[in-house]
């Protein structure tokens, strides 16, 4: 079976405008990228469109949220359609903060993955637990149950990322250290084994988010079940490059 190709994500979330990403990845053009990373960025939905036409072709443009209706009466929704008509190809789905402030709920996560799936999207569905459940030694009670929703609704994992994101480390300066993140990323790779397949687990990519930057990636990326990172506040710096370089071959 072929190696896990290294997939580094940005999540811009609600921040940016058009003059910020056009002087962003102006600077970014400027830098090295290796080919061999992927590199998918999650964009607002009102500017998947320009960022598609402005950024490196071989970047790809996500949603960082999606319906599982294909069109309706859903007043401030997007549904996979309008997504790939602005030249998007990925979503993000289940999100920390769609789960915290909007409640999406387990299988809410689940059913809007296969949707997006289904109607020609490849998904990033975002696992992980907060600060109350690691401290109470629940962490992988939590990531299972959010695990089981996903494989409840999931039949071809093919165009399926995994996102690892302790809560507690989001957006808090706070990291998992890289044994802290290889732990729980084994573990997740271990139960797809277990629940799913052998084959699906050795190819699912599994990515780690929570304060990811310059100065910690290469130590993350050097860990054997990270195969990559969905990045939030660094995606925006003009440096962010080098944590896509550091998940070079």
């Amino acid at each position: 079976m072929a190696a896990r190709r290294f997939l580094v994500g940005g999540n811009w979330k609600m921040n940016g405008n058009k003059a910020v990403y056009k002087d962003l990845l102006a600077e970014w053009d400027k830098q090295p990228c290796a080919k061999s990373v992927e590199v998918v960025i999650g964009v607002p939905a009102p500017y998947l469109s320009y960022v598609r036409e402005m950024m490196n072709p071989n970047f790809a443009v996500a949603a960082q949220n999606c319906l599982d209706k294909s069109k309706g009466a859903f007043t401030g929704e997007i549904c996979p359609d309008m997504i790939k008509d602005c030249g998007a190809t990925w979503a993000i789905i289940g999100h920390s903060e769609r789960r915290e402030f909007f409640g999406e709920t387990n299988e809410i996560v689940g059913t809007k993955t296969a949707f997006c799936l289904e109607n020609g999207l490849s998904v990033m569905a975002c696992v992980g637990e907060k600060l109350e459940d690691r401290e109470a030694d629940k962490t992988m009670d939590v990531i299972n149950a959010q695990m089981e929703a996903i494989a409840a609704c999931v039949k071809d994992w093919t165009n399926v990322v995994i996102a690892y994101e302790p809560v507690w480390a989001i957006g808090t300066g706070k990291t998992a250290s890289p044994e802290q993140a290889q732990e729980v990323h084994a573990k997740i790779r271990e139960w797809i084994a277990g629940k799913v397949s052998a084959d699906v687990a050795k190819a699912t990519r599994i990515l780690y988010g929570g304060s990811v930057k310059t100065a910690n990636c290469d130590a993350l990326s050097s860990c054997a079940d990270i195969d990559g990172f969905l990045v939030g506040g660094a995606s925006l710096m003009k440096d962010f490059p080098v944590v896509i370089n550091s998940g070079a071959e």
